[in-house]
C-alpha cells in the first residue's frame, strides 16, 4: 500500500499523515496501531525536515509505501519521498511571473504599434501604386493622342 499526503504545509504534515493512514487502514488494523505507526513515521519525517531545512510555512508532499504484517504497519523507508516547495521560492517565482507578464504586455503593445505603422505604410504604398498607375495611364493616353 502507499500513503500520500498530497500538498500540505509543513506545519500540518503530522496530522495529515495520521488522517490519511487512518483512512487507508480502516478495518485492517487496530486504531492503536495507526497511532503508533503514524508517530513512528512522523518522527522520521521530522528528522528529514531538519536535514533538508524545511520551514513550517513551506509546502510539502510526502509519499511512502507500507505493508501490513500480523496486524502491524511496516514502513518501507527506502520508498519515502518528500517533495519540498519553499515559501521563499514561491515568492520569487510569483515576482518573476509578474515581471514576465509585464514584459509580455509591453511586447504586445510594441507589436500593436508596429502593426499600426505597417498598416499605415501599406495604405501609403497602395496610394503610391494607384498614383503610378494613373500616371502611366495619363502618359499612355498622351502618347496615343500624340500619335493620332
Amino acid at each position: 500500500m502507499k500513503l500520500s499526503t498530497g500538498y500540505v504545509r509543513a506545519s500540518g504534515y503530522a496530522h495529515k499523515v495520521r488522517r490519511v493512514l487512518f483512512a487507508l487502514t480502516k478495518g485492517k488494523v487496530e486504531p492503536k496501531e495507526v497511532v503508533r505507526a503514524s508517530a513512528e513515521l512522523n518522527q522520521r519525517i521530522f528528522e528529514e525536515f531538519q536535514r533538508l531545512g524545511v520551514a513550517k510555512e513551506d509546502v510539502v508532499r510526502i509519499a511512502i509505501e507500507f505493508t501490513i504484517e500480523d496486524g502491524k504497519i511496516v514502513w518501507n523507508y527506502e520508498s519515502l519521498s518528500i517533495e519540498v516547495y519553499k515559501k521563499s521560492e514561491e515568492e520569487k517565482l510569483a515576482k518573476a511571473m509578474e515581471e514576465v507578464e509585464e514584459r509580455e504586455k509591453e511586447l504586445e503593445e510594441k507589436i500593436k504599434a508596429l502593426e499600426d505603422v505597417a498598416l499605415r505604410l501599406k495604405k501609403l504604398i497602395d496610394e503610391l501604386l494607384e498614383k503610378i498607375e494613373e500616371l502611366k495611364q495619363e502618359h499612355t493616353s498622351l502618347k496615343l493622342r500624340a500619335e493620332e
